[in-house]
């Protein structure tokens, strides 16, 4: 397949009137497979009303059909043709944190594709906040299912180069708008219990959702090493995010890092360090790959280079890759969840 690549400035006014984004309007019109920048990740968008089209998402990324897609909206009103019931909690939440990283899991309408929601009875929506995914939304006219645009189980893409590595040849089509911002995927709040649930913390921290609606439980699954059944939402079932080289989590001191690097290199390993520039800094170690993920001072900043970090290891000749653990308190909870994943929940602890 011919991938076609646009380029779009983000920054620019006017979104609808680029031929770019009508061009790319126009294949999801034709239940074609367009990947696109939100503010958290790329997404692999499709129309979510076609069988077809969610089909194509699943074949490029080879992911399996048990795991249900969110659907992204530009408007308010597009949630009417999508969900039976919106609860007093969503609506709270909708107007605190719509459009932005959060997507709510509602009871679904007839109609929506049932390979969306694989099988269940609710639907997983959010309204992006990012203006070329809001236009390409509206301008399509379509409420488009779209994962994260990687092959499934890598990475989840921040640049247009990503989504390049891994779909070029199997999508239609890949808007580049630049870096995403957040960097990591939305959170994933059930709507359907009598408590909000998050299923996947995301650039929403728990903290946040609980000024809006009081207490929010976490879904225990979220600590749990055994693979789900049947995951209400996307994230939540098989290892995610994992480079080529296995992923250890080493918990404890740099002192500790170090020595575990070194005990590593014993053996013959080339090491890779994924790490904060704080850390880095202190580790003492030779002949290692050190790819900074950001600096303690800051969060937010490890959240947005995580998965360009894990990538980049690709690229080298490194055969284990040693990854400093945070604090799970606010967008902490988000960077271990999605850490815990690519080293499918391997820990090194002091």
């Amino acid at each position: 397949m011919n991938t076609k690549l646009w380029a779009v400035d983000k920054e620019e006014p006017l979104k609808h009137s680029y031929p770019q984004i009508m061009e790319a309007a126009g294949l999801l019109k034709e239940n074609e497979v367009v990947a696109f920048p939100t503010e958290t990740v790329y997404g692999l968008g499709a129309n979510a009303l076609s069988d077809q089209a969610v089909l194509k998402i699943f074949e490029a990324k080879g992911r399996p059909s048990d795991n249900p897609l969110i659907v992204h909206i530009s408007k308010l009103e597009q949630l009417t043709e999508l969900v039976d019931n919106v609860p007093e909690s969503a609506h709270k939440l909708m107007e605190a944190f719509w459009p932005g990283p959060l997507t709510l899991v509602l009871p679904k309408k007839e109609g929506v594709s049932q390979y969306v929601t694989a099988g269940l009875d609710t639907l997983a929506v959010r309204m992006p906040d990012h203006p070329i995914a809001r236009a390409l939304i509206e301008i399509s006219g379509l409420p488009l299912a779209a994962p994260s645009a990687n092959l499934s189980g890598k990475p989840s893409p921040t640049t247009a180069k990503h989504v390049e590595e891994d779909l070029i040849h199997r999508i239609a089509g890949i808007v580049d708008g630049g870096a995403t911002g957040v960097g990591l995927e939305s959170t994933v709040v059930d709507c359907t219990a009598e408590t909000p649930m998050i299923l996947r913390p995301g650039g929403v921290t728990k903290e946040e959702l609980e000024k809006v609606v009081g207490n929010v439980d976490v879904d225990p699954a979220l600590f749990s090493q055994e693979e789900l059944h049947k995951p209400k939402s996307p994230g939540m079932k098989y290892t995610h995010y994992a480079p080529i080289a296995p992923v250890y989590l080493v918990e404890g001191s740099a002192s500790f890092m170090e020595q575990t690097i070194k005990g590593a290199q014993l053996k013959g390993h080339k090491v890779g360090l994924l790490a904060t520039e704080e850390t880095i800094a202190q580790i003492q170690a030779t002949e290692i790959t050190a790819i900074s993920c950001g600096t303690k001072n800051d969060f937010a900043t490890v959240a947005s280079q995580l998965y360009d970090g894990l990538r980049a290891f690709n690229a080298t000749d490194v055969d284990v890759i040693f990854s400093e653990t945070f604090p799970r308190t606010g967008v902490g909870a988000a960077i271990m969840n999605r850490l815990e994943k690519a080293a499918g929940h391997k820990f090194i602890k002091e």
